[in-house]
């Protein structure tokens, strides 16, 4: 079966040789429930947007507390919790969720999709040629660079470079790439080093593609919050609505004893802060007002005052 990010993940830590025995059967469980989430997701329907929107949301609410709670948090081993940063099991989850997410609510809004919805999606970032007067190289040495993105909405573009005006098949090159034009990064937590590096960031995809729209999207906030308008993000979604849980709390966790004295209370910070239905809404508005192309109006315009 393929799996996607999340998934494979789990399985990488079912089968790591330091994975404490009393954990394996647990994240056999996990695959099994990991499975049926994304079935789940895939199948979801509703009578409108929103109601999409708020069920599937309930979805990876439910899924992300199995796997904070039941699967990692509860574990009588401390392997899960203390190498989270390795693993990736607990932010894998929206990651795997986000592409699944906007492609049901653009079907649903649209009817179809014909645009690539992908993570880690190779983005066009710049175009160079690796030629000179004495090495000419065929379409002038064209080459592409590109960068990563945790999320993107993009399409194909092929390029065609060549000294022969008739584009001649021995003297031309063609490249394809991608051009992203909604891209996103991904945090659990945001800090002010997270949001200086997506802001340059930011920059380099907007001098790339002067129409894409960047926004950084982040669990749980963990830094003063900084405005935006003299960045090229567009925008900071804070899913979650909520402030991170703090270090000299956050360390009692490492052990299995910690971690259930503070049990009722991690659950109830989590249930309390829940990914937020609204939030989601507000990002899919975003992709939506992207995708449609409406064509301004003199008349329109002189009797609003504005465009």
């Amino acid at each position: 079966m393929n799996r996607g990010t999340h998934g494979e993940k789990i399985v990488a830590a079912m089968e790591s040789d330091k994975l404490p025995a009393a954990d394996k059967d647990r994240l056999k469980e996990a695959v099994a429930v990991y499975d049926k989430w994304v079935e789940d997701l895939k199948t979801a329907d509703a009578e409108d947007l929103d109601t999409l929107i708020d069920h599937m949301v309930s979805k990876l609410n439910e899924y992300k507390l199995y796997i904070d709670v039941n699967l990692i948090f509860d574990s009588t081993e401390d392997f899960l919790y203390r190498q989270k940063g390795q693993l990736k099991l607990d932010n894998t989850v929206i990651e795997e969720f986000l592409p699944i997410f906007v492609q049901k609510c653009i079907e649903k809004q649209f009817g179809s999709c014909n645009i690539t919805i992908s993570l880690q999606l190779p983005t066009f970032s710049s175009v160079y040629f690796a030629s000179s007067l004495s090495t000419p190289e065929i379409g002038g040495g064209i080459n592409i660079k590109t960068k990563d993105q945790d999320f993107s909405m993009s399409r194909t573009l092929y390029l065609k470079s060549s000294y022969s005006p008739e584009f001649k098949p021995e003297q031309t090159k063609t490249l394809k790439t991608y051009l992203g034009y909604v891209l996103a990064e991904l945090k659990t937590n945001l800090d002010k080093t997270m949001f200086q590096e997506a802001s340059a960031t930011a920059h380099d995809v907007k001098q790339a593609v002067t129409g894409a729209k960047y926004y950084l999207i982040c669990d749980f906030l963990d830094m003063t919050p900084i405005s935006t308008t003299t960045t090229d993000i567009d925008e900071i979604l804070i899913v979650r609505k909520a402030k991170r849980i703090s270090s000299n709390i956050r360390k009692k966790y490492s052990t299995y004893k910690g971690r259930q004295e503070s049990r009722e209370a991690y659950v109830k910070y989590l249930k309390s802060n829940p990914y937020s239905p609204e939030i989601f809404k507000r990002f899919i508005n975003h992709i939506i007002s992207q995708m449609q192309n409406e064509d301004l109006i003199e008349e329109s315009v002189l009797e609003l005052g504005y465009f």
